[in-house]
């Protein structure tokens, strides 16, 4: 019994990490951004899902330290909280650079960046409730699609790129939005990463 309880402590934790994760970006995506003060809203939300999930990070490695047998390996069950809060740690970062360089109409890359990112999100989250229910091998399809959203993402990297330069006369705005991109693009690459952890715990476990 009390290995069991151990196991859904931290399975749950996870996909409580992944649930938030998913919930901040399906935020980033919905929102709004039509003035300076929707700015500030924007940055502060974004600011809070990364604070709760930098708590849920702590919270397992608390647990990790007091607990002598885990159900995975307890360098796969940090690594996977880790590189989920990483997709958080990116959102964030970017909601505050829009506040910072006072971008109140974000472009059409933008938003195709962040849809592709929430799809990833959901991915992300229903391999971590698959996980909680030991069925290893159905998360194998989700982290095929998260590898399929981080192409997507290397492509549009290099689309909006391409057309930033052709069409922007602005250097400062070249600068604000090619790092807003590459910013994106990295959270998508943080993605690719918790697909990669899930893969090696189906290779050590399943």
């Amino acid at each position: 019994m009390i290995f069991a309880a151990k196991k859904d402590v931290f399975t749950d934790m996870l996909s409580t990490i992944a649930d938030n994760v998913m919930e901040a970006a399906q935020y980033f995506v919905e929102f709004k951004i039509k003035s300076e003060q929707d700015l500030q809203t924007f940055s502060k939300t974004m600011k809070e899902y990364e604070t709760k999930c930098d708590g849920y990070v702590h919270q397992i490695i608390v647990a990790l330290n007091k607990t002598f047998i885990t159900p995975l390996e307890r360098e796969d069950i940090l690594e996977l909280a880790m590189t989920m809060d990483d997709i958080l740690d990116g959102m964030e970062q970017c909601a505050s650079r829009f506040e910072m360089y006072n971008i109140t109409n974000p472009d059409k890359y933008m938003a195709q960046f962040a849809d592709i990112i929430y799809e990833s999100t959901k991915e992300v989250s229903n391999s971590a409730k698959l996980l909680s229910k030991k069925k290893l091998m159905e998360i194998r399809p989700h982290s095929i699609k998260i590898n399929d959203f981080e192409s997507q993402c290397d492509e549009l990297l290099r689309e909006s790129i391409k057309e930033l330069f052709k069409k922007e006369k602005d250097p400062i705005k070249i600068i604000q939005y090619k790092e807003l991109y590459e910013i994106l693009e990295l959270v998508s690459d943080s993605c690719e990463d918790v697909a990669d952890t899930l893969e090696t715990i189906i290779m050590r476990n399943a």
